[in-house]
């Protein structure tokens, strides 16, 4: 009796659920109806990874998340910079050192890499120092050395993020005297950088200040080996490049956006350094201007090394700078360009605050470097020595007979064939050499 009485109290419970299930579901129903039909709710993007909690339809839903990823997908594929609109920012001047050999050059626009810039917008971004894009960063540089060349002083001027308070304004910039607990942006950068790229000192810089234009004179040195070189030839010849000239003869040509070949050299020596090399003594040219031309050094330095071998007289560099005599320029080799070296660049009124740590590593760096060298040296030198074979007199003879190093044959400068003059590039681009690449490219773009 008992057992019935239990089991139909059991069977009243489970219809009870079973009514209250069907109760649930017909409200359940009718709420799905509701938030269907209801067009107010909207989800908004809060950020890369976040949305707001607005009640949607579930299709509805997933829809806007897929999107979402997408668009974030995008924007992580096209950011080339990670940006903090948000920090104190302020205006800073780095002094940069690097050894060239293995960049194209210091400006990455001609899509070469890896070049110096690019290795420092990797830092900046790694660092967390952009405060903004490249454009919104208000960058410059002082100058743009080639592929090769290296630089002991290159400049450069950007808005890098700040520890300091900023200004009562909306741009958030910090006072230009204000040092006392600033970033250390010298340790920080050097830090990620390649260990041939070193910021060795950093200084406030006013907000209209540009690296380029704002530069007052550029000091350049050529290291070269003094061996069968007449060097006190070379020394009376340079002293011709003293002052204003027009330098169109020895430079590499850019009629498109230069029009002024007129450039001051304020100084030119040859001196020697106090690296010797077995029997071989290290000189500099050193060079100090405003501003130089698109390989003007290595230019002016070829003709140099021409005289002090004996293959043109000092006279051959008076007439290259007259324009009238000799309009159009000799076609001849530019000087190497790795003894090339940007030694210095200077300005008024900014203030260095040069890295002693900074200094330090990359003479470590540099002496590890010469090491390495040295020992890859002795080892090639010992593994020919060890090769090397003895031969009697009749068959070195036969193995060196026509082998022996013969002077090259030099062509006078004024007798060589000439490469185009100003007026003729510019001639040839207004003839629709350039223009009409250009109106065509727009033409198929449109």
């Amino acid at each position: 009796m008992e057992n019935d009485n239990l089991i139909s109290s059991l069977h009243y419970q489970i219809d009870s659920l079973h009514c209250r299930i069907k109760d649930l579901e017909a409200e359940n129903a009718k709420m799905a109806l509701q938030l269907a039909n209801c067009r107010c709710s909207k989800i908004e993007e809060v950020s890369d990874t976040s949305v707001s909690n607005a009640v949607v339809p579930v299709e509805n839903a997933q829809k806007l998340h897929q999107k979402s990823g997408k668009n974030r997908k995008k924007k992580l594929k096209d950011r080339s910079v990670r940006t903090l609109h948000h920090y104190s920012k302020r205006y800073v001047a780095l002094k940069v050192v690097y050894f060239g050999q293995r960049f194209y050059g210091f400006a990455s626009e001609a899509q070469m890499e890896p070049t110096v810039e690019s290795e420092l917008f990797k830092a900046f971004e790694k660092t967390r120092l952009l405060v903004d894009d490249r454009k919104g960063s208000q960058y410059s540089r002082c100058g743009r050395t080639d592929k090769g060349v290296s630089a002991a002083g290159q400049v450069i001027a950007l808005y890098l993020r700040s520890n300091l308070k900023a200004e009562t304004n909306s741009d958030r910039i910090v006072f230009e005297g204000q040092y006392e607990g600033e970033i250390d942006y010298v340790r920080i950068l050097n830090k990620v950088l390649p260990n041939d790229i070193r910021i060795i000192g950093w200084s406030p810089a006013p907000v209209d200040f540009h690296a380029r234009f704002g530069c007052l004179s550029r000091e350049y040195k050529y290291f070269f080996w003094s061996d069968d070189l007449d060097l006190s030839a070379m020394q009376t010849a340079a002293k011709k490049f003293l002052g204003e000239h027009d330098f169109r003869n020895f430079c590499k040509m850019d009629a498109v956006n230069v029009h002024n070949y007129k450039r001051r050299i304020t100084s030119f020596d040859i001196i020697p350094s106090s690296e010797k090399f077995r029997d071989k003594e290290l000189w500099a040219i050193v060079i100090r201007g405003s501003a130089f031309l698109w390989h003007q050094v290595r230019c002016m330095v070829a003709v140099l090394f021409m005289i002090g071998r004996g293959q043109e007289s000092a006279k051959i560099i008076d007439m290259l700078l007259n324009i009238e005599r000799v309009a159009k320029k000799p076609q001849y080799n530019m000087a190497s360009e790795m003894p090339l070296v940007l030694h210095s660049c200077e300005f008024e009124g900014l203030r260095f605050f040069i890295s002693a740590d900074a200094r330090q590593a990359l003479c470590s760096s540099l002496a590890n470097d010469c090491e390495n060298l040295m020992l890859q040296f002795a080892i090639f030198r010992d593994a020919l020595d060890s090769c090397s074979s003895v031969e009697d007199d009749e068959g070195r003879n036969s193995l060196t007979k026509g082998t022996g190093t013969k002077k090259c044959l030099h062509i006078p400068l004024l007798t060589r064939e000439t490469e185009p003059s100003y007026e003729e590039r510019r001639a040839k681009l207004n003839s629709g050499g350039l223009k009409e690449r250009f109106v065509g490219l727009c033409s198929s773009t449109r």
